[in-house]
């Protein structure tokens, strides 16, 4: 387990580069296992999940040469195999449920463990993965503590309509409907800009898709892929972190964003809270006149809302984010995340920095923000921008504040002390005894 020391109180200034988002990056690794040709990736951020991934090409035999300083990830699948006796992919990542469609594409099994994890948001049901295998001619036989997964030869192309815009489940269409014989389509597809993303990665790779950033996406299955050379865009989530940041602590920090049309919606929920956001020759800037204040609503009587939901509603990954704003801003406001019935339980957390909060149900929270507050000792879940929001608020308190098993950060966020450091914070990282 890792701690966050932070010592709080100072305005927050500067530059930053943002990584990769993990959401594109792992995927796009699960999907190179589908060719047998030279893949290089840049701008790979060095992060446990994309290691872990990384681990097993080498242990299937895969060649992989990476370059984390420069961001610079050449793998080849020439040589890979795969023994459902003895290799398993490992549970603590959700990601890994996206090499089952490679893996079968490649060798016709896979074996995964039957408790895939994540962040803890709750109930986490692969049962939409579970059907798309089905339906792609996938048997599913539950084994001792491991599901084994085998592929039918004829591989049908289908039409699905999801009960719900699952990023990764849409992800797993595509992956399966790439090696399907004909066209596949996909109702209810998730659209956010990693979905969008990946779905370019799979178009160099040589699949035909249509619909890339709508809820309808139409999928042609090829008999080989290609490979090439993909580079990374900026992730939109360390983007708004960092301006977030800024303005938490009254200063202003300044992020490398080459795709602000992804950010109307975020720039008016900052806006919610006193907060300006210029985009301005591919960088992008958050400023705070004076104190953070949440908007009075033009409807009498109702608060200000943040609603969560999936793309192109306000992004769920982000919601601690501004809930840690709402503690700080003067006034009221009710955050709603409409997804994870799990992702709210840590407000208690907030209560021991002085802040006051109520979680009115599983799903909405009010804060009253405005109040006194004090450094604290507080303990993350294991959520990657839960831990991010809690040090948002310890940063901008005067004091020591301890932000107890951050390491869940180190998931998405590669050398985030360090760029917090540049832009004036003064935060370590300790290990207890």
């Amino acid at each position: 387990m890792s701690h966050l020391v932070v010592h709080g109180g100072q305005p927050l200034r500067g530059r930053i580069t943002p990584s990769a988002n993990k959401n594109a990056v792992l995927p796009i690794l699960c999907a190179t296992l589908l060719t047998d040709q030279p893949v290089r990736l840049i701008g790979v951020p060095e992060i446990t999940d994309v290691r872990k991934i990384l681990d097993i090409f080498r242990q299937l035999g895969s060649d992989v040469s990476v370059d984390f300083d420069a961001g610079i990830l050449d793998v080849h699948h020439l040589n890979t195999k795969f023994d459902p006796r003895t290799d398993h992919l490992p549970e603590e990542m959700r990601s890994s449920i996206m090499l089952v469609p490679p893996l079968l594409a490649r060798f016709g099994v896979a074996r995964i463990e039957d408790n895939i994890k994540g962040c803890t948001l709750g109930v986490r049901e692969i049962d939409p993965h579970i059907e798309v295998l089905r339906h792609f001619g996938g048997r599913v036989e539950r084994t001792s503590g491991s599901l084994l997964i085998h592929a039918d030869e004829a591989r049908p192309a289908i039409h699905h309509w999801l009960d719900y815009a699952s990023v990764t489940t849409t992800e797993n269409f595509v992956l399966c409907a790439s090696t399907a014989n004909g066209r596949s389509q996909l109702n209810n597809a998730a659209s956010e800009p990693h979905v969008q993303e990946f779905c370019r990665f799979m178009q160099m790779l040589g699949v035909p898709i249509e619909g890339v950033g709508t809820s309808q996406l139409a999928i042609e299955g090829v008999e080989r892929f290609g490979g090439g050379e993909f580079r990374f865009a900026e992730d939109f989530h360390e983007i708004t972190t960092f301006l977030a940041l800024g303005a938490i602590t009254g200063g202003e920090i300044t992020v490398k964003n080459s795709a602000p049309e992804q950010f109307p919606l975020i720039d008016r929920t900052f806006a919610k809270f006193g907060i300006k956001v210029e985009h301005r020759d591919g960088w992008s800037t958050a400023t705070a006149q004076g104190k953070l204040k949440v908007q009075t609503p033009f409807t009498q009587n109702i608060l200000t809302k943040v609603e969560a939901a999936p793309w192109p509603y306000f992004p769920v990954d982000l919601l601690p984010i501004f809930i840690a704003l709402g503690v700080k801003a003067e006034g009221s406001a009710m955050f709603w995340n409409k997804v994870y019935d799990g992702a709210m339980g840590w407000s208690t957390e907030l209560s021991k920095f002085g802040a006051h909060v109520f979680q009115s149900d599983p799903h909405r929270l009010i804060t009253f923000g405005g109040v006194p507050l004090s450094p604290a000792v507080v303990e993350s879940p294991y959520i990657i921008r839960v831990a991010i929001a809690l040090l948002m608020v310890a940063a901008s308190i005067d004091g020591q504040s301890t932000i107890k098993n951050a390491q869940p950060i180190r998931r998405a966020h590669p050398h985030f002390v360090e760029n917090l450091c540049s832009v004036g914070a003064n935060v370590v990282w300790t290990t207890p005894e």
